[in-house]
């Protein structure tokens, strides 16, 4: 199954509650921390719900980039 690489680059301050229980549903705690999720619909709604304070890539193309 394909996976999904996310990484979040900015901070949550001043965001909506909302954001930032998704942030902590999705495994992130801070500016830098990443975590590798399935990429299935729940996931990529949760990502939109963030996108403009992390980076997504296809968690193939990460584990290629990072070697």
């Amino acid at each position: 199954m394909a996976t999904l690489h996310i990484r979040q680059v900015k901070s949550a301050n001043g965001s909506t509650p909302a954001q930032r229980d998704t942030l902590r549903t999705l495994g992130l705690r801070g500016i830098g921390s990443a975590t590798d999720r399935p990429d299935d619909p729940v996931f990529r709604g949760m990502v939109a719900t963030v996108r403009h304070l992390v980076e997504t890539t296809a968690g193939s193309e990460a584990k290629d980039s990072d070697g």
